[in-house]
């Protein structure tokens, strides 16, 4: 079993966050925490952590705080951030200091369940041990790739065509370019492309909002919706 620390400020979404992570195969909640104190206090005492589910925004410090005292502290544990930070300097934060996945708030059971299976299967990988080849290397960098999104077109992030996917996806109903912009902390222009994209590929559906005068307005909804 994979033991999992549950980390959110909110303990009602810790809960859900916990039901999550049960019903996933292979995964068992170790504990929850509600604070950067409490995260790494749980860290030390538990007897075994292999992952933490982290939100960035705790009472006491950040989540990435949380992350780099764990560091310095010579912990290892794996980390999947699973915040409401939209901003892509979080993001990229995030990346560099050694988040294996980042899933944005709010999301539902299957987002969680891809990353973790994902996460699984990075596992698996990693415990054949031995020596890797190039395909091998291959395997274990894009295991926790988003399969939702492949071969991006050159210039584009994997990062930021999560976020845009995610903002959709979790979205009550059609977003303007201008929406997933303000949700996800890119500029207009750069939501317009991925949302173009996302469309081009089939995965989201674009609707028209005719106002009074002008132009209508481009609006997107993720294609799965009804």
């Amino acid at each position: 079993m994979i033991e999992v620390l549950v980390v959110d400020d909110d303990t009602r979404v810790a809960r859900v966050n916990a039901a999550y992570v049960e019903k996933v195969p292979g995964f068992h909640v170790a504990g929850e925490a509600h604070s950067a104190a409490e995260a790494l206090s749980h860290v030390e005492l538990l007897p075994r952590v292999d992952l933490i589910l982290l939100d960035h925004y705790l009472p006491d410090e950040t989540g990435l705080e949380v992350v780099q005292e764990m560091r310095r502290r010579g912990h290892q544990t794996d980390v999947i951030m699973v915040t409401a930070a939209r901003d892509v300097t979080t993001v990229q934060a995030a990346m560099r200091q050694g988040a294996l996945q980042y899933l944005v708030k709010p999301f539902n059971f299957a987002g969680l369940r891809g990353k973790l299976e994902a996460y699984a299967e990075l596992r698996r990988t990693l415990d054949s041990g031995g020596e890797a080849e190039q395909a091998d290397v291959d395997r274990i960098f894009g295991a926790l790739s988003a399969p939702s999104e492949p071969g991006l077109p050159k210039g584009h992030s994997p990062t930021t065509a999560e976020l845009v996917r995610q903002s959709l996806m979790n979205a009550e109903g059609p977003l303007s370019a201008q929406e997933i912009a303000e949700r996800t902390g890119v500029s207009r222009q750069t939501a317009q492309r991925y949302l173009k994209l996302l469309e081009r590929t089939g995965r989201a559906r674009l609707t028209l909002k005719y106002g009074d005068a002008g132009r209508p307005e481009h609006r997107y909804v993720w294609a799965t919706r009804g």
